[in-house]
């Protein structure tokens, strides 16, 4: 039996850590308000990790999308796998040169490209998109704020999240040589 529609469980689950985040921060004020004590000493860090779980939380809410889309992703240790009924393809995100969004698709895609390989094309409501987030957050230089951006305005064309930059003379010399 359902407590809840679908749609409002969907909704809690998409902001789970913002509200994980402020359930911890109420505890940490009632911690602050009561009689002091070990708990006291413990609810300002309880605070400021609840803090920063209500930060990421809301990047990764506002990242995540309804879902049901074609195709499944699996994000496993660096790599990213794409399965779809029309493509599919694996990048390892070391390897990544380029990530753009591809507005002019419907629904919008994310294109990542390797040197010498065909790019693997995302849709943004896969199944199990979600997990992309945390592995394009450890992309060098990434900036997150932007990305969200230019997700939730749905760009009419495709437009360049991040690049890898050229490697310099010193990453290009031989090790070993002085």
């Amino acid at each position: 039996m359902m407590f809840f529609r679908p749609e409002a469980t969907a909704q809690i689950w998409r902001w789970r850590e913002v509200l994980v985040g402020v359930a911890l921060a109420i505890l940490a004020l009632w911690w602050l308000a009561g009689p002091g004590g070990l708990l006291g000493l413990i609810a300002p860090v309880l605070l400021v990790g609840a803090g920063a779980l209500i930060m990421v939380g809301l990047q990764r809410g506002r990242f995540r999308g309804a879902g049901g889309g074609l195709g499944t992703v699996q994000v496993d240790e660096g790599q990213v796998m794409y399965f779809g009924p029309l493509s599919g393809g694996a990048i390892a995100m070391r390897e990544l040169q380029r990530l753009t969004l591809d507005g002019a698709q419907r629904p919008a895609h994310w294109r990542l490209e390797q040197l010498g390989h065909p790019p693997v094309m995302i849709p943004v409501d896969a199944d199990g998109a979600d997990a992309l987030f945390d592995a394009f957050a450890a992309l060098p230089g990434l900036k997150t704020e932007r990305m969200l951006a230019q997700l939730r305005d749905g760009p009419s064309k495709p437009v360049l999240i991040w690049e890898r930059a050229a490697p310099t003379l010193a990453q290009m010399e031989p090790a070993g040589r002085a």
